[in-house]
């Protein structure tokens, strides 16, 4: 980087642009920048000069720069107004969470911003990189920390009836409880989300959004058909905007078409116009789970899992539905398979179903301690026995009736005679 300062005008912008390479923009942007002109014209400039800079550090990776660049800024901000600084901090901030593996770096560099914000009195924008700085705490499970953030933050942003940010601070707040599986408080924030959101415009990026937590909440409640209609409007909200999320809402779509026993749905939803858009790995592999699910196939469920892992395990949401949905189909095989039997051994059962003995036999004994059948497990022997379900006997409901019949007739009888009595 040259010592010598360039001119703050479009010439040295335009040279900038027709650098060779980015390096060489790069310098002579930071040259523009070390112009000591304080005239609206050299500010103008300069205010896009930190625009193109700020892309093209991002374009080659250099988050540390992009971090050390906020920081030489911080005089220039003194000339020009907070609204302005505002925008230019917050899209020096993004276009370091556009550089993958910089999430330590982004949380470094939005607690600095906290500070500076507070040492200038800057509240609107450091209520935002305090929302910000809350998102990514919750991203790298920090959950405690950004939990006591945002307690504070709420109340301050309610105090001033900011709907906006209410809303982006209640959204997160729902995910936080979600993360640390406290459901009621979940839904309650979800709530707090919603009524801010209907008293003013809400972008369709954020109703998306609301849709998505929505969505995901009633499907941890079992309520797959009310889930389905929120993803569904995340989806159209997303697919109109060509989000990357929309696949996502389209996934959970695809989820909850599964885990109300429609599976068969799940094929002409992906060949739809607005599915094939969206082929690829995360639709693949909830084919594979539906296709495994209507043919009621353990060892196809167990094959999917396996070559989609990182769609289906690693997505915590998709895992924890999918679970309950492979106990749910290895109860059932289990069950039609052990009917025909009143003593069968546990490595057969595993022969039939395909599945490890241990595997077999801890869930068996999980059944019968769930009373999903009678029965016994002879480890000595290794066999299983399934004792016939006792009949109850009428007799007993028959007697109880008869005496609570009498009781009444003497109840009865008792009240008359005292009639007669009187």
């Amino acid at each position: 980087m040259s010592s010598s300062y360039l001119p703050a005008t479009t010439d040295s912008i335009a040279r900038a642009l027709e650098a060779k390479t980015p390096s060489e923009a790069i310098s002579i942007l930071y040259r523009v920048l070390q112009n000591p002109s304080s005239a609206p014209d050299a500010v103008r400039i300069k205010e896009q000069a930190i625009t193109n800079l700020s892309d093209l550090l991002r374009q080659v990776n250099r988050a540390e720069e992009l971090k050390s660049l906020l920081a030489q800024l911080r005089p220039f901000f003194a000339l020009i107004p907070k609204a302005k600084t505002a925008k230019i901090v917050r899209g020096i901030i993004d276009d370091v969470a556009k550089i993958p593996g910089t999430s330590d770096l982004q949380i470094s560099l939005c607690k600095e911003v906290v500070q500076w914000t507070r040492a200038e009195k800057r509240t609107f924008l450091r209520q935002r990189v305090e929302a910000k700085l809350a998102g990514l705490l919750m991203e790298n499970k920090e959950y405690s920390e950004a939990l006591n953030l945002l307690s504070g933050l709420i109340k301050e942003v309610r105090r001033l009836d900011d709907k906006l940010l209410l809303v982006d601070i209640d959204l997160l707040e729902s995910k936080l409880h979600f993360s640390l599986r406290n459901l009621p408080k979940a839904k309650a924030s979800l709530t707090a989300a919603r009524t801010a959101a209907n008293a003013i415009y809400v972008p369709p990026a954020q109703q998306g959004n609301i849709d998505l937590q929505s969505g995901i909440l009633h499907a941890e409640e079992k309520d797959y058909k009310t889930a389905y209609s929120y993803f569904f409007e995340a989806f159209e909200a997303f697919n109109a905007l060509e989000d990357p999320r929309a696949v996502f809402s389209l996934k959970y779509m695809l989820l909850c078409k599964i885990m109300v026993s429609q599976a068969d749905d799940v094929a002409g939803i992906i060949s739809s116009k607005a599915g094939l858009q969206y082929v690829g790995p995360e639709l693949d592999a909830m084919k594979a789970v539906a296709d495994a699910h209507a043919k009621r196939s353990l060892k196809l469920f167990e094959i999917a899992l396996r070559d989609f892992k990182a769609q289906l395990e690693e997505d915590p949401i998709v895992h924890r539905h999918l679970s309950s949905l492979y106990d749910t189909l290895l109860e059932q095989n289990l069950c039609r398979l052990i009917e025909p039997f009143s003593r069968v051994e546990i490595a057969h059962i595993a022969e039939l179903i395909e599945l490890p003995v241990d595997h077999v036999e801890k869930k068996l004994s999980q059944m019968i301690l769930d009373k999903k059948f009678a029965g016994t497990l002879d480890q000595g022997a290794g066999c299983l026995v399934i004792f016939d379900d006792p009949k109850t006997d009428a007799i007993y409901p028959t007697t109880l009736e008869t005496i609570s019949n009498i009781g009444k007739v003497v109840d009865s009888l008792y009240v008359r005679s005292a009639k007669i009595m009187a």
